[in-house]
């Protein structure tokens, strides 16, 4: 059997997008290459942004690339 490489899930919540979280979302794709961004239902509750606006602006945010945007997920991978 084939065991799946572990993914590093990181978790948007009421405090919305900040400085910090991008640099450990950076640190994260350095490290494993990809990780997740789970947004928190007190994210939803708190933001007006929706999805695909979040999805822009850590894109824009970070070094990497959106890869994949199912339901309150979304992917990265590292660029290059």
């Amino acid at each position: 059997m084939r065991r799946r490489k572990d993914i590093p899930v990181i978790n948007i919540g009421k405090a919305g997008l900040t400085q910090n979280l991008i640099n450990e979302i950076n640190f994260q794709l350095e490290k494993h290459g990809k990780v997740k961004v789970k947004m928190l239902r007190s994210f939803r509750n708190s933001s007006e942004l929706g999805r695909k606006e979040l999805a822009e602006l850590v894109g824009k945010s970070i070094k990497g690339r959106l890869v994949s945007l199912r339901g309150m997920v979304l992917t990265f991978e590292k660029e290059g």
